[in-house]
């Protein structure tokens, strides 16, 4: 099995970047009204900032078989399975309750502060018990609600449930295909997402099983991606030395991907009546980058240098460790904004852009709290009550910085592979 040491540090800090992507993507409409959409490149890559969510898929996919390929792969074990499925509930679930009522509570609070009636197709008992069962999201055509956010959970709850079976296939392949068969495996499971991104009656891709598209393939070949990375750790400095160059190369890539988006007037959705402060859509075609991005996740795996340290500094380890809360709150906090903006009649000019730096601030500050007051506290003692270690290996902090300090150079980040600190008790998204 690779070293968790080696890789965690650099994938825990791109779960920093896929959180603060989806919430740049909800930031268009205020950067909008203050005129930085206009900024070459900026607004492009912002404006495909809803990948973040299939980054998420690819890296949980990636993590969840680098845990549990050797525990769940040889059989298929009951209690082991049941024991997987209250873990990864402990992963997601308290932050996600949380947010459901306060999402709830906001939306009538929006309502009696603008003197309106709480007029949402979603807010009835059905969709908030479907919120309730992470189901909300299952189906050809689902219809959002509550924490809007909260589908990718719906998505990824469906990937859980999914895994001890996927795990026993993905066991045989890492035991007996050659590697060049796991790379055209690679491929094949992303032809269906490619073949779908390549549509055009929909810039969100959600309807007809979209999000069912994305999670299965993207899930699917971030835990291939393991596969093949674990084969290629083992040939070197050599292909150390090209991760190094390719995780550089594959995010400018996608930057590069989303220019070219941007302009290509065959990618244009038809234009809609938003307000000013309202994200645009997406452009066509957007999901045609996700193979960019799950590659960057194995590149980043096998890197020591560059982009691997640069995502390895203390800052952003611990913005991936709030990026979780902070994907969950970030959009509910902005509602909150902008009626508070409107009730003061604050449109445009230098009081907007400092709300918008305010905005910004407290989205982190509301993430961080609801890191460390609910989701880790929670989460230790749902972990507690199957006999976990509360806090798992590689997403104590601390206990990683510690741990890796005396082997690192001046930034914090390996200069050469270590011995692991521990066998991994959970995964990093």
């Amino acid at each position: 099995m690779l070293q968790v040491s080696v890789f965690i540090r650099q994938l825990t800090g791109i779960r920093f970047v896929a959180a603060f992507w989806v919430f740049a993507y909800h930031l268009q409409g205020p950067f909008n009204v203050l005129g930085l959409l206009t900024i070459p490149v900026i607004g492009d890559v912002m404006r495909v900032g809803r990948l973040g969510v299939d980054l998420f898929f690819a890296l949980s996919g990636f993590i969840l078989t680098h845990t549990y390929l050797t525990r769940m792969g040889h059989s298929i074990q009951v209690r082991q399975t049941l024991k997987f499925w209250w873990l990864r509930l402990a992963r997601i679930y308290p932050v996600h309750i949380v947010m459901l009522v306060v999402a709830g509570i906001a939306v009538f609070a929006q309502a009696r502060i603008a003197g309106e009636s709480v007029d949402r197709d979603w807010w009835n008992p059905i969709d908030f018990i479907k919120n309730l069962l992470l189901i909300q999201e299952w189906g050809a055509n689902p219809e959002r609600g509550w924490n809007f956010v909260a589908w990718s959970l719906s998505m990824e709850w469906l990937a859980y449930l999914v895994f001890p079976i996927l795990v026993l296939v993905l066991w045989r392949l890492h035991a007996k295909v050659p590697t060049f068969v796991l790379v055209l495996a690679w491929f094949a499971v992303l032809t269906p997402l490619v073949g779908y991104g390549l549509g055009t009656s929909d810039p969100y891709y959600t309807n007809d099983w979209g999000s069912t598209y994305r999670i299965g393939t993207e899930f699917i070949a971030g835990a291939i991606t393991y596969l093949i990375v674990q084969r290629l750790a083992e040939r070197g400095k050599a292909v150390h030395k090209a991760a190094d160059i390719l995780a550089i190369a594959l995010p400018l890539a996608v930057v590069a991907g989303s220019v070219l988006l941007a302009n290509l007037p065959a990618a244009q959705p038809p234009e809609s009546a938003l307000s000013p402060d309202a994200e645009p859509l997406p452009p066509y075609f957007h999901l045609l980058l996700v193979p960019l991005l799950i590659a960057w996740i194995g590149a980043l795996a096998l890197a020591r240098g560059g982009m691997a340290r640069a995502l390895s500094t203390r800052a952003l380890v611990l913005g991936g460790f709030i990026s979780y809360s902070l994907y969950m709150t970030h959009l509910v906090w902005m509602g909150l904004w902008r009626t508070g903006m409107d009730a003061v009649g604050i449109d445009g000019g230098a009081l907007y852009a400092v709300g918008v730096v305010f905005l910004i601030v407290g989205a982190m500050a509301i993430a961080y709290l609801m890191w460390r007051v609910v989701e880790e506290p929670a989460r230790e003692w749902m972990r507690g009550l199957v006999g976990s270690r509360r806090t798992p290996t590689e997403e104590a902090g601390e206990q990683i910085v510690e741990a890796t300090e005396t082997d690192t150079g001046h930034d914090g980040a390996p200069d050469e592979p270590i011995e692991p600190v521990a066998v991994p008790d959970e995964e990093t998204r």
